[in-house]
């Protein structure tokens, strides 16, 4: 775990399929923002959160190590969150998740971190699919990041660009047995389903 290491949040999501801000609905009793910060702040390192222009999240956390950046790339997706997290961070190595992933899972994310060391991206690569918002960028993604961006292509174009270390299934499994690290928030049956994940842990 001696690692420079920064940890990004990108909440810079309009909700649309909710219809209201996801991050604030309660999941067990905590709001779905604090779920992820409550995570990762167990880490003790810089937590960055990106956000929209009219971002409605609260000022303040319990956890003194947080800051909000606004994202610099309005209307440029997660590549825009990314970029504006990176370059705002201190740290060389970045964890970067969705503000909407309330089970991330800490032993996956030390396994994660052990293997990013000499590496510019760490992973979850299922066949031809690839998790980019629960991955470890390293500054060296900046500045393909930027150009990917710039000519509106996919993020995908940063793989054969930069070093990667992909995470197996089987990793995810050892790590994530239930394999919900992954998990989003978007619509009503999604909250549904978080909150009756929640109600089976407490039992």
């Amino acid at each position: 775990m001696n690692l420079d290491i920064g940890y990004i949040i990108l909440a810079g999501g309009k909700s649309k399929r909710l219809g209201r801000n996801k991050l604030n609905e309660v999941i067990g009793g905590i709001t779905l923002i604090n779920r992820v910060i409550n995570v990762l702040s167990a880490f003790d390192g810089e937590i960055i959160l990106v956000t929209a222009e009219d971002s409605s999240l609260p000022d303040t956390f319990t956890y003194a190590k947080i800051s909000k950046v606004q994202d610099l790339y309005p209307g440029k997706g997660m590549i825009g969150g990314i970029i504006t997290g990176l370059s705002a961070s201190k740290n060389f190595y970045n964890l970067v998740v969705a503000s909407d992933m309330p089970f991330l899972s800490p032993a996956l994310i030390r396994y994660m971190i052990s293997n990013a060391k000499g590496n510019d991206l760490v992973a979850y690569k299922n066949q031809n699919e690839l998790e980019p918002l629960h991955a470890i960028y390293s500054k060296n993604c900046l500045p393909i990041l930027e150009e990917i961006m710039l000519k509106d292509r996919r993020i995908f174009e940063l793989l054969g660009q930069v070093k990667v270390r992909y995470l197996s299934p089987a990793k995810i499994n050892q790590y994530d047995p239930k394999k919900i690290s992954f998990f989003n928030v978007n619509t009503e049956s999604d909250l549904r389903i978080a909150n009756e994940i929640v109600a089976k842990e407490d039992k």
